[in-house]
């Protein structure tokens, strides 16, 4: 299990994260929603130590990290249970697909560079881009960059998966093709935690959901609750800008 307590974190005395609690069990997929500035990417940020918590405990099983004054040993151990999926890619441009996929092996795990190159190419057949295993990212669409994204996280068989609006970035047109890599990685049993404004996903791949705004958690739940019954008038006031289908909000 993943818990989060009392996270929190500001810039320039703006105070972005406001006692931030959560629990992840194994396995479990919770989407995190909310205007822009609620402090979500921040949240995964925190996690992932691209930014420095102000407080907070994070614990998985039997790691236990204080946010604030993680050493680089804590850091270190942290990132070889999780993995990060970015949403504007964030794939080494001077890199072919496989090598974006086999660098956090080699680097970060010391997997020798031929069991990389088949773990690699496994994880690129699995997001059906196994014949762009040669390509350079500027010769790939977006979506095509994201699945490699996913496929570099997943090829690290991490216990947490932290997504970051990994369709944000993307034309229309390609959204659905991330999401349904996302569904299958779901299917796998990898917990993940997803900063997404894509309610519909959200609310079929979620076990559990929760709204912020303001840096604080204003409601969570499953998602049958929060997308049907809100308890929250801001919750059901954000939901109706995004929810227009009267076959997915009943209130």
């Amino acid at each position: 299990m993943l818990s989060l307590k009392h996270i929190r974190k500001s810039f320039d005395r703006e105070e972005v994260l406001r006692d931030v609690s959560l629990q992840v069990r194994h396995g479990e997929v919770v989407s995190i929603l909310g205007p822009s500035g609620s402090g979500k990417t921040t949240l995964l940020r925190c996690l992932d130590f691209l930014e420095r918590a102000d407080g907070g405990e994070l614990t998985l099983d039997d790691l236990h990290v204080d946010l604030a004054h993680a050493k680089r040993r804590d850091v270190l151990a942290m990132r070889r249970r999780t993995a990060f999926v970015f949403q504007n890619y964030n794939l080494f441009a001077n890199k072919t697909a496989r090598e974006n996929v086999m660098e956090g092996l080699v680097t970060a795990r010391g997997v020798s560079p031929d069991e990389a190159r088949k773990k690699a190419e496994e994880a690129l057949a699995w997001v059906g881009l196994l014949d762009k295993a040669g390509e350079y990212p500027s010769r790939l669409s977006g979506g095509q960059q994201q699945r490699i994204g996913i496929a570099r996280a997943v090829v690290l068989d991490p216990e947490v998966i932290f997504l970051d609006e990994p369709t944000s970035a993307l034309d229309p047109e390609l959204v659905g093709e991330v999401l349904n890599v996302i569904r299958e990685v779901a299917r796998r049993g990898i917990a993940m935690i997803i900063v997404t404004h894509e309610m519909a996903f959200a609310r079929e791949v979620s076990h559990h959901v929760v709204f912020m705004e303001g840096g604080r958690v204003i409601e969570e739940g499953p998602p049958e609750q929060i997308f049907s019954q809100p308890r929250e008038e801001r919750t059901r006031t954000f939901l109706k800008r995004y929810l227009t289908d009267s076959n997915m909000y009943y209130i």
